[in-house]
């Protein structure tokens, strides 16, 4: 009999990480318990980091709705356009990460990854090394000892430190090094987590004989852009499109990757996408990293419950929470 190895991956998206944590909550809803209960492996970048961090606390994903539904707009106050320009470009980015800092510490106190309930592989980037960096909890099958002492806080500002947007998260516990967004190299960090499967846990001569990775995306903006736009452009010009463009396209790539491999491979792959509700060019600005005024949030929010709708009857979505995780901490 196959032994299963699973694991739940979502994508960073700033505020829109309501709509992740919205579907959640559909299916503890439905199965009555918390999600990660039915996952080995948490897996999340950026503000998809934070909703696995949480996750991997039995923190229900309706709490974590709430700090987007409530906390977004102090995390995010709103800026005129040419003011956030300003901050964005020239001065010292267009946020502050102290109300961040204060909203996770809420969440989270001083708890470590050690105590989390599942592993972990939270992306972010080390601009101190200038290479990826992954966030774990430690794993005997590894022979892991760097993160487990780490604070969830500081791990959560890590992955979520947004070029332009928030600061560089700097963390003592790693000797100060500095740290931006995970969603600068894996904004969907599902490949992330099925090289860590293959690396220590699934395979020949390993616990587990094949894989299911469950992919949650963020709210993107699905209807493109019309043609005859200006084509030559300062930063300031592209604005928020330079960094969302790179967040949307690793999605998509991974996301294509993922659907190409479990073909492939010899390991046996199950992977599957609960993908972005459609948006229209009249939503579309109110979609955005950094948009948490109350009609953003209602949309985000609905748009979240009509895919959970959705999702939680999908018979594809319906097969992971069949069983519960066995990967013992």
């Amino acid at each position: 009999m196959r032994k299963k190895f699973k694991i739940l991956s979502i994508d960073g998206g700033g505020i829109k990480g309501l709509y992740s944590s919205t579907i959640l909550e559909h299916f503890e809803k439905k199965y009555q318990c918390p999600v990660s209960d039915y996952f080995d492996m948490l897996c999340g970048t950026s503000t998809g980091g934070l909703i696995a961090m949480a996750l991997s606390l039995k923190i229900p994903a309706s709490e974590i709705s709430k700090v987007y539904s409530e906390k977004g707009q102090y995390i995010f106050p709103k800026r005129t356009k040419l003011g956030g320009k300003i901050r964005q470009a020239l001065w010292r980015g267009k946020y502050s990460d102290a109300p961040l800092k204060k909203v996770l510490n809420d969440l989270f106190g001083e708890r470590k990854l050690a105590e989390s309930n599942n592993l972990l592989c939270i992306p972010s980037y080390s601009f101190t090394d200038a290479r990826p960096w992954v966030f774990k909890r430690d794993h005997k099958e590894g022979e892991l000892a760097r993160d487990n002492k780490a604070l969830y806080v500081d791990v959560a500002l890590a992955t979520s430190a947004a070029p332009t947007f928030f600061p560089l998260a700097e963390i003592d516990y790693y000797d100060s090094k500095q740290f931006v967004d995970g969603g600068v190299w894996a904004n969907n960090p599902a490949m992330s987590g099925l090289i860590e499967a293959l690396t220590y846990f699934v395979g020949e001569g390993k616990e587990y004989d094949s894989i299911q990775i469950l992919s949650v995306s963020s709210l993107n903006h699905t209807g493109g852009k019309p043609i005859g736009l200006k084509r030559k452009r300062s930063f300031l010009q592209w604005k928020d499109d330079l960094f969302n463009t790179s967040l949307i396209g690793q999605s998509h790539f991974t996301h294509y990757f993922l659907s190409k491999l479990h073909n492939l491979f010899s390991v046996p792959i199950e992977y599957v996408r609960i993908p972005s509700e459609s948006i229209s060019a009249e939503q579309q600005h109110l979609v955005q990293l950094d948009r948490a005024c109350n009609d953003a949030i209602r949309l985000i929010r609905g748009k979240g419950n009509d895919r959970g709708e959705i999702a939680s009857k999908d018979k594809e979505v319906t097969i992971f929470f069949e069983t519960k995780k066995t990967y013992k901490i």
